[in-house]
């Protein structure tokens, strides 16, 4: 079965406003307490919460948005093995 390809053309402006987007839900209490749990949405595994990123389940760069529905924290090796891929993109590996 062939891939399936999900692209959108997203501007440099765009993934800049949903950077700092994210800069600023990163700073509030709603990601402190969301971090807190120190459990990745993964891979299910416990970090100590300052070892958990912010990962976008839907990239910026793929059209994706910072907002709470968007945002779950990551561990460093799920986040980097992720990269730019959507969900169902990792189930066809």
């Amino acid at each position: 079965m062939e891939p399936i390809s999900f692209l959108v053309i997203v501007s440099e402006e765009e993934i800049r406003r949903e950077r700092r987007r994210a800069r600023e839900l990163r700073a509030g209490s709603w990601w402190k307490r969301k971090r807190a749990a120190g459990s990745c949405h993964h891979c299910g595994g416990k970090f100590p919460p300052a070892d958990l990123t912010m990962d976008h389940l839907v990239p910026i760069i793929r059209g994706g948005k910072s907002t709470k529905g968007n945002i779950v924290p990551s561990c460093q090796k799920c986040n980097a093995e992720r990269k730019h891929r959507l969900p169902f993109e990792e189930a066809q590996d």
